[in-house]
């Protein structure tokens, strides 16, 4: 694969959607938003994923529709030298909106503690703060209950200046019921097209 280079992968008139996807059972969602925002007109969508979160989707789902998964391996190339792109900052220099759905506590954690230790957290702290960026935890109960997780979404919040969005209360995978869970999917589209006014493909 040749690299990625946001020049030459953005185009004029098209909403770039960046969707980053971490350890949560709800990332078995993902390949459904991806689905969902490419029904609309003009938009463009690039997927990075944790090792965690394709524990429960196939990248295939997605890529057959055209979309490409970017992981840890695709970070750094054996024969890099400087001057080379460097894919966490053109995946942000492409993006026009970025989705972290979901975002696991794990990764709310080191968001917040301003870790660096893979392609996603690297890719968040190099961020430019005019890049709307929504957040979209998704966790058990207790850890979302847990008070270190109130501070880490504070940061976020307050510090960072991202849109938190969620969790819901339901049923959640490991059978307990409470607080957790992922914002519906078909909401989290919703805010896209709303922020960007998009029109349905005829």
């Amino acid at each position: 694969m040749n690299p990625f280079v946001a020049a030459s992968e953005r185009q004029e008139g098209y909403t770039h959607v960046l969707l980053i996807v971490t350890g949560s059972v709800a990332s078995i969602k993902a390949p459904l938003i991806v689905e969902e925002l490419l029904k609309y007109r003009n938009v463009l969508v690039q997927m990075v994923a944790t090792k965690a979160s394709l524990t429960f989707f196939s990248p295939l789902d997605v890529q057959e529709a055209g979309v490409n998964v970017w992981t840890d391996n695709d970070e750094w190339s054996p024969d890099y030298k400087i001057g080379d792109p460097i894919l966490h900052i053109e995946l942000r220099r492409w993006a026009d909106i970025v989705l972290v759905a979901p975002c696991s506590a794990n990764t709310i954690a080191k968001i917040a503690n301003g870790l660096c230790d893979n392609l996603v957290t690297s890719l968040m702290r190099a961020l430019a703060p005019s890049t709307p960026t929504y957040i979209f935890p998704a966790m058990n109960t207790l850890m979302f209950e847990h008070p270190l997780t109130a501070e880490h979404i504070r940061i976020l919040r307050e510090v960072i200046k991202y849109n938190v969005v969620g969790p819901i209360g339901k049923a959640l995978a490991c059978g307990d019921v409470g607080m957790g869970a992922m914002t519906e999917w078909r909401d989290i589209v919703a805010i896209v097209v709303e922020k960007f006014q998009l029109k349905l493909k005829e």
